[in-house]
């Protein structure tokens, strides 16, 4: 039987790793296209080598591949030579206050990276699932228009119909999502179009706080991981408004890549999921400190910023029911303290 070929964009960052290990345990051939441009938007604090040199040491027959994915003529003709019977596309310039910054490496990564890979997947294996990590920034901050109720370390939905969280059929219209989150909207839009209009089993997972003890998380992207490394560093860490009430859930990249395999296993066309914790894996930065003092013994320093991030979201966490309706063996397997014992042990390890 031949063994199948997975091609993983992204893949020394937190999700592409995870991703990589997983189905390599799996049987797949993985192949990872990484050319660290991580470290390039944030710095050496962003740097992912370690992660890619972990995977070429206990991924076997892993396989990389050095290509920008703003590099069209670079992604067709790799693509034509792995021809994968997967993609996973989980490259990405992640951060919404970084896109400001960069707006054009911003947009060719997130939106023209994206098109590049889509169509070379048509031109080479159009029925290959195909499957993109997009983000809940593409509805942008409409949101913050649902009514609140303040609670004494977190805000919440007021309205018990918004219990569950946000759906998959919430406006991306008129609203403020940030650069990035224009230009991953545009991305998740096209990953959409091939899907419906040339019949190609894609999905978007429109991820809420993905991560988990690979991350190389930075000020600006990664906030449990970033949060844990202040933590331990004793690092003040910068609270920026909400009275540091503002809520995320977070999901560990292990559940994300279960709820690949799932979809791989019976994939669909140009479909949508909010991938993230749910509710249940939700909090706050308030509640966030609380529990990795627990963990680390160590009290959190911060200082608190008036002004919030722009587009920044009040209170997110993702309705899940939709996943589970589609794929009823998947479910979240990691709680947040488990998330949050797994990071606390990963820094030290890693001599970061």
């Amino acid at each position: 039987m031949k063994t199948k070929r997975m091609l993983v964009t992204g893949s020394s960052g937190l999700i592409g790793s995870e991703v990589c290990a997983f189905f390599a345990a799996q049987g797949y051939e993985v192949h990872g296209v990484d050319n660290n441009q991580r470290a390039v938007f944030f710095g050496p604090q962003g740097d992912t080598r370690w992660n890619q040199a972990r995977l070429a040491r206990e991924v076997p027959g892993f396989q990389h591949h050095e290509v920008d994915m703003r590099d069209r003529d670079g992604i067709l003709a790799l693509v034509a030579q792995v021809r994968p019977d997967v993609i996973v596309h989980s490259a990405a310039q992640p951060s919404h206050d970084r896109a400001a910054a960069i707006p054009f490496d911003d947009f060719d990564t997130n939106a023209g990276g994206t098109l590049n890979l889509l169509e070379a997947a048509r031109r080479t294996c159009p029925e290959a699932p195909f499957v993109h990590m997009s983000t809940n920034k593409v509805y942008g901050d409409a949101p913050n228009r649902l009514e609140l109720v303040e609670l004494a370390t977190r805000w919440d939905y007021a309205d018990p119909a918004w219990a569950h969280g946000i759906a998959e059929d919430f406006t991306i219209d008129h609203s403020t999502h940030s650069l990035f989150g224009a230009s991953k909207l545009a991305g998740d839009i096209m990953v959409q179009e091939y899907g419906r209009y040339f019949n190609m089993p894609t999905c978007c997972l429109r991820g809420g706080c993905l991560t988990g003890p690979n991350h190389s998380g930075v000020e600006l992207h990664g906030f449990l991981s970033f949060l844990v490394k202040c933590n331990l560093e004793e690092r003040e860490y910068q609270v920026f408004g909400y009275k540091g009430k503002q809520v995320r859930d977070n999901i560990h990249s292990l559940d994300v890549a279960r709820f690949m395999a799932e979809f791989i296993a019976a994939p669909r066309c140009g479909e949508v999921y909010n991938l993230g914790g749910g509710k249940g894996n939700s909090c706050s930065i308030l509640e966030a400190f609380a529990l990795v003092e627990t963990c680390s013994g160590k009290p959190q320093r911060f200082v608190y910023r008036e002004q919030n991030r722009i587009g920044d979201h009040i209170c997110y966490y993702s309705d899940l029911r939709k996943m589970r309706a589609h794929y009823p063996r998947w479910d979240i397997t990691i709680s947040l303290e488990e998330i949050i014992r797994q990071i606390v042990a990963a820094w030290p390890e890693r001599g970061a």
